[in-house]
């Protein structure tokens, strides 16, 4: 079993797309290394905001 984090200790990592910062989530426990995106949205689009395509 591993420790328990607190909120305040919770690890972070940057969005691959937005460049947001993004904290762990209890759902990503098992694969929190392979984990690039803070959300849906952002796997969708790519991995740069440049790679977008613009919108008529």
């Amino acid at each position: 079993m591993t420790k328990m984090l607190r909120k305040q200790n919770l690890p972070t990592k940057i969005c691959a797309t937005c460049a947001r910062p993004f904290t762990w989530r209890k759902k990503w426990e098992r694969d929190w290394e392979q984990v690039r995106y803070c959300s849906k949205r952002c796997q969708g689009v790519g991995t740069a905001p440049s790679s977008r395509s613009p919108q008529a």
